[in-house]
């Protein structure tokens, strides 16, 4: 699973959302909640995200081909309003201290996988220092593929921990710190035989990890950039001595990069790198990772994915965007020539729900070989 199990997931949800305040106007608490921009009469829901007291819940809906369509619901507790973190701030020196949340979580797939999880995130020291800890249960039913094009059924169940520390470096767009994950499992194929691409099966191991962390950000929204970048780079470092039964080390480097080309032209362009050595799970291994392609259907030591995507804002409101994608895993299995190139393309749409917060929503459809998948999306699909 890329080493992000279910958990992850719902953690980058608590951090974008987290950072609205980063974008948010100042919000008047005691006018009416309005669905309805009074700029350019449009549905918009800004007005009950800046406003909103109390459990904002957050319903899912799961498309990824690996686990079947599916559905779930968020509950994300902000200590106050989303319009409050800015309360004591001016025009001429926005606040961009998120607010402090706490999420629970839950989802349930077609094919009989589910999770639940629990997370927290928090910040100090007008967002110099940030913490993200998360808890999670899951039980996944996904196929493993190795050398054949022949699936073979598993489970992998257990439970996480996530546990993130980050410090801002001076007045920079860059944060650097630490990351730990926990990872207690159980796997089991199908019928009991192992594929013969597995050479260590151990149905019982742990995934104690340590990870340095370097992120820079420089995009104008978090949810649905227009200009600027982002990039992340992490050296994981999994040992017994960190509570694992393995051994294993994932270097890893992924940027993103939104050039406008004019008023209403954005291309968007991607890189993802994850190269492993040592003893890691098979489940744990890099994958190709594009939009089209069932996650976990191209494993092997290390994986590349690159991605190309053109948006045109038709409207303010509306925008229609078209991709392209590339990528192969590589490194055991098959040598780098050997691995074969695995292709995608789609097309997409997008409508700006929450206009003061740049938050879009929509639909991605994309195709690659022998497979159609398409996505349910909130903001960019590069997370």
């Amino acid at each position: 699973m890329r080493g992000r199990p279910a958990f992850a997931y719902v953690s980058s949800a608590i951090v974008a959302l987290s950072a609205v305040v980063c974008v948010a106007a100042h919000a008047d608490e005691k006018a009416p909640l309005s669905f309805i921009d009074p700029a350019d009469g449009q549905l918009d829901m800004s007005d009950f995200l800046l406003k909103h007291k109390g459990a904002l819940p957050v319903p899912i809906v799961i498309t990824e081909p690996a686990v079947g369509y599916g559905a779930g619901l968020g509950l994300l507790f902000f200590s106050g309003p989303i319009a409050e973190a800015a309360a004591n701030s001016t025009d001429a020196q926005p606040s961009r201290s998120p607010p402090n949340v706490t999420a629970l979580g839950g989802m349930y797939t077609q094919n009989g996988t589910w999770a639940a999880a629990a997370a927290h995130f928090h910040t100090w020291d007008d967002d110099r220092y940030r913490y993200l800890g998360a808890v999670a249960k899951v039980d996944a039913h996904l196929d493993y593929f190795g050398l054949t094009s022949q699936a073979r059924a598993y489970t992998l169940s257990g439970e996480a921990l996530v546990q993130q520390f980050l410090v801002r470096l001076g007045s920079s767009r860059w944060y650097g710190g630490v990351r730990y994950v926990f990872f207690d499992t159980t796997s089991s194929f199908t019928g009991g035989t192992i594929p013969a691409s597995i050479s260590n099966f151990q149905r019982n191991q742990r995934i104690g990890a340590g990870s340095l962390i370097l992120d820079y950000d420089s995009r104008d929204n978090i949810f649905y950039p227009a200009s600027g970048s982002f990039a992340e780079f992490e050296a994981q470092f999994a040992r017994t001595g960190l509570g694992g039964t393995q051994n294993y080390d994932v270097y890893a480097a992924r940027g993103f990069k939104w050039i406008p080309l004019t008023h209403a032209l954005i291309l968007g362009l991607r890189v993802d790198t994850r190269f492993s050595t040592g003893d890691i799970p098979f489940y744990a291994q890099p994958y190709v990772d594009l939009r089209g392609v069932q996650k976990g259907r191209y494993q092997d030591r290390n994986a590349i994915s690159t991605e190309a995507e053109l948006r045109w804002d038709v409207t303010p409101r509306w925008s229609l965007l078209g991709f392209t994608g590339i990528g192969k895993a590589y490194g055991r299995l098959e040598s780098f020539s050997q691995a074969q190139n695995v292709t995608s393309v789609g097309a997409g749409f997008r409508y700006l729900i929450a206009r003061k917060l740049g938050l879009a929503v929509g639909i991605d459809v994309a195709h690659s070989k022998d497979q159609n998948a398409f996505y349910i999306q909130v903001g960019s699909a590069w997370r």
